[in-house]
């Protein structure tokens, strides 16, 4: 199943035309209550700045969703803020960053994480539960590139790069089973 460019539902995008990279950064507080906020911005971008089909556009705001909520439950302590910075390289790539801050009770390690991605990546999705399948299911299958390196206050960058000519974008995959979308 196709869909055509720029065909995200309610959108009437304002392209932008740039030669220059467009860089956004914004800061929260470590309360899930502010990811809506993020979620609709993340779409709105790229509605403004991309030719993703409608399934790809919530595709990615479900990729930065994930790494939002990581840094917030799994990164940061309750009272500290992350740091999400959107850039767009016009007609190359969008590159998202989210950065947290540390979670001082339970310290984690860059390669830790890389380590239980593949670890998590060897197990059949049919026997994960609902929860822990973000970074190896989600972010991995819908970006082009993942990495996530330690910061010197014992936190994480996290980093995804989606090219913008990549023309699986534009398509739906398809599950033999009714009712599935492949992840």
């Amino acid at each position: 199943m196709k869909e055509t460019k720029g065909s995200i539902k309610g959108s009437n995008p304002v392209k932008i035309n740039s030669d220059k990279d467009i860089e956004i950064k914004i800061e929260i507080p470590t309360k899930a209550y502010f990811m809506s906020g993020i979620r609709d911005f993340t779409l709105q971008m790229i509605k403004n700045m991309t030719d993703f089909s409608e399934t790809w556009g919530y595709r990615f705001q479900s990729v930065v969703d994930e790494l939002c909520n990581n840094a917030i439950e799994h990164g940061s302590n309750e009272d500290s803020y992350i740091k999400i910075t959107f850039i767009a390289v016009p007609n190359k790539h969008i590159k998202i960053t989210v950065e947290d801050f540390g979670k001082k009770d339970n310290p984690i390690t860059a390669k830790e994480i890389k380590e239980k991605i593949l670890k998590t990546k060897k197990i059949n999705i049919k026997n994960l539960g609902l929860r822990g399948r973000g970074l190896a299911y989600i972010v991995s299958k819908w970006t082009d590139k993942l990495e996530i390196k330690d910061t010197e206050n014992g936190g994480h960058i996290v980093e995804i790069t989606k090219n913008l000519n990549d023309q699986t974008f534009q398509t739906l995959e398809r599950s033999l089973e009714p009712n599935q979308i492949i992840i």
